[in-house]
């Protein structure tokens, strides 16, 4: 087997795009499908195939990466596609998904002779775009090759967790990064909505945080994101952290932990996305914290650097 491959993208959208565009430079073949076609058609300048359904898209496919919304999507979609697939195909499932859910794809990999792998990745839009994400990925080793060079063009760093898919020891991991990148930028918005509320200069926060144990990279990220007004494109959306965190406190109830402040950010995601920012970036959330709006509509909580 070469280093190329023919590769199907099921779902093209923030992340999904940027890995099908970094597929083709890498030289391999690839014919995408999105529900909503209109955002997969900007892939075919790019050397993509665009294709009407999921079938059509997956035909002859080496390998196929699902990255949509979330598990009951990806069974959906993937119920129409595999009868379209040859027995021995890949399959890299990158949706965020549950645990339930993995379990679900598994068996429905099995069902159909597929060789299924859990590899959600780590990164937002811009890591994406740059083919910087890393992946972490779960399934058994004889079928790696693959999927390999698939991983290498969408990612800079493969993290293998385990041989059993269905175990979803990927999924976990991903989970568990996902708490704590949610818990930061609840709090990074908090702080800023306390700011603002205490008529204080957020500069003087980050100041006095500066290069002690305190300060963090992501926190000035998503705060650059709220004192900058740059919520447009989203790096990750309000809707879909909403979705991540509800699958994070579902895990946690199955297994015996509570998770409060996962729980909370559910629900701040979710007031935000009532709001009107629900595809905004997750920074978004910071909204939340004001429930005052004018007349027109204008939310009282934009924060001033």
């Amino acid at each position: 087997m070469t280093d190329t491959r023919t590769v199907a993208v099921l779902g093209t959208g923030i992340m999904g795009a940027a890995m099908a565009r970094n597929l083709v430079r890498a030289g391999h073949a690839v014919r995408v499908w999105n529900r909503t076609r209109a955002k997969a058609e900007p892939l075919a300048s790019d050397g993509a195939e665009v294709a009407g359904t999921p079938a059509e898209a997956v035909r002859d496919a080496d390998v196929v990466l699902t990255m949509l919304h979330d598990g009951g999507t990806v069974l959906d979609v993937m119920r129409e596609a595999a009868p379209a697939l040859r027995r021995d195909a890949a399959w890299a499932q990158s949706t965020t998904a549950g645990l339930e859910s993995v379990a679900e794809l598994a068996a429905l990999a099995d069902e159909h002779g597929l060789v299924f792998y859990d590899a959600p990745v780590l990164g937002t839009k811009q890591p994406a775009e740059a083919g910087r994400l890393t992946v972490l990925a779960a399934g058994p080793v004889e079928g790696r090759r693959a999927v390999t060079p698939v991983f290498e063009a969408v990612g800079a760093r493969t993290v293998w967790t385990g041989e059993d898919a269905a175990a979803a020891t990927a999924t976990r991991l991903k989970l568990v990064t996902n708490s704590w990148v949610i818990a930061v930028t609840a709090a990074a918005g908090e702080a800023l909505a306390l700011a603002k509320g205490l008529d204080v200069d957020p500069r003087g926060f980050f100041d006095l945080i500066a290069d002690g144990p305190l300060d963090m990279g992501y926190l000035h990220a998503k705060a650059g994101v709220i004192l900058e007004d740059r919520f447009l494109p989203p790096s990750f959306a309000v809707t879909t952290a909403e979705k991540d965190a509800r699958l994070i406190v579902r895990a946690g109830e199955r297994h015996g932990v509570r998770l409060d402040v996962a729980a909370a950010s559910a629900e701040r995601f979710a007031r935000a996305a009532a709001q009107g920012h629900g595809e905004e970036d997750m920074a978004a959330a910071y909204f939340a914290s004001f429930t005052d709006r004018d007349p027109a509509g204008e939310d009282h909580g934009r924060a001033e650097p």
